[in-house]
């Protein structure tokens, strides 16, 4: 009996054994917090963003808690993806919301309201993103790039630009001379893309002479 007993109470867990798993559990407690955090951070800084896209604007302390949002999330692990999330989810809707206001218009209906369109984006979106994002500033591509560059391929490169420019009397608004300009002026790392030399394209009809990637333009 002795025995027995002997053998029941080597075979019941230690105290180091329960402490282990105790921390185990609060670890992976610990973790989940994080996430459940790191995820409400972001809808919050998406739900900003696209409010500047629909032009509600934002309260006027919400810059700040956006900006301490961004930076609290480049410290997780979401931190290595931001570029990604930014590209694939809050400026690719962003720039729909925009588009979808205009896609089908066309000939100088389309010209005056994508002159409008880029107005707000260039004098208001445009600022508050770099603002809202400020912590990414110093990596490339910058935020103002990739921002750039989705209205580029997302807006301008997806209506009937070309028809709307190509019309006998089409009345060209300096906004959209503006726009072609700066949009030109955001070069890839990799070189002439399709889409860039589409953008060319579009410039030369409203700039002559132009001088693109392979060579002078002229009517």
């Amino acid at each position: 009996m002795r025995t027995l007993r002997r053998l029941k109470f080597m075979s019941s867990p230690s105290l180091t054994d329960l402490g282990n798993r105790d921390q185990t559990v609060l670890d992976e407690r610990g973790t989940q917090q994080r996430r459940a955090g790191a995820n409400a951070t972001w809808n919050s800084i998406q739900d900003g963003v696209i409010s500047v896209f629909q032009r509600k604007g934002l309260p006027e302390t919400e810059l700040y808690n956006l900006n301490e949002g961004v930076r609290q999330l480049l410290k997780t692990e979401l931190g290595s993806f931001f570029t990604e999330y930014l590209q694939n989810q809050l400026l690719t809707k962003g720039m729909v919301i925009l588009r979808d206001k205009i896609r089908f218009y066309e000939g100088q209906k389309l010209l005056d309201t994508l002159a409008e369109t880029w107005d707000f984006f260039f004098t208001d979106v445009l600022p508050m993103l770099q603002a809202i994002f400020c912590p990414v500033q110093g990596k490339e591509p910058s935020v103002r790039q990739l921002t750039l560059l989705h209205f580029r391929n997302i807006i301008t490169l997806n209506i009937k630009l070309e028809d709307g420019l190509s019309r006998p009397r089409a009345r060209v608004p300096p906004s959209i001379v503006q726009m072609l300009l700066i949009l030109q002026g955001v070069h890839e790392s990799k070189g002439a893309t399709e889409e860039y030399l589409k953008l060319e394209s579009l410039l030369q009809r409203v700039v002559s002479p132009y001088l693109g990637t392979y060579g002078v333009y002229t009517e």
